[in-house]
């Protein structure tokens, strides 16, 4: 989220007017956010294709935040990537603790044959 005035702290996104896979250009707008101050268009930083949108429409987020990923042109959506699959497995069980061994009884004394 870019800034967005010296006192804003924030903003909520009221509308994505691209949608994951769409190419945009670099300072063409890219989605609607509303402030405490102001309603916007935020453009485009750069070039590229949007694959990724991180934060849906009517959720509010600090200034400074990732709320989209551009990749350049051609790139596959960010759905396709690993990082998701990684989320998705399980995290592995912990190892069960070795039960404490029963301490071993003192072997019976050998006495001597007369």
């Amino acid at each position: 989220m870019p800034a967005l005035g010296e006192s804003v702290t924030e903003g909520t996104v009221t509308q994505w007017l691209k949608k994951e896979g769409d190419t945009v250009e670099a300072d063409e707008p890219l989605l609607e956010v509303s402030t405490d101050k102001v309603d916007t268009e935020i453009p485009s930083p750069v070039a590229g294709v949007l694959t990724k949108i991180l934060v849906a429409e009517d959720e509010t987020v600090e200034v400074g935040a990732e709320i989209a990923l551009i990749g350049a042109a051609g790139e596959a959506p960010a759905a396709e990537t690993a990082a998701p699959a990684e989320a998705a497995q399980p995290e592995p069980e912990p190892a069960p603790e070795p039960e404490p061994e029963p301490a071993p009884e003192p072997a019976a004394k050998a006495e001597p044959e007369p």
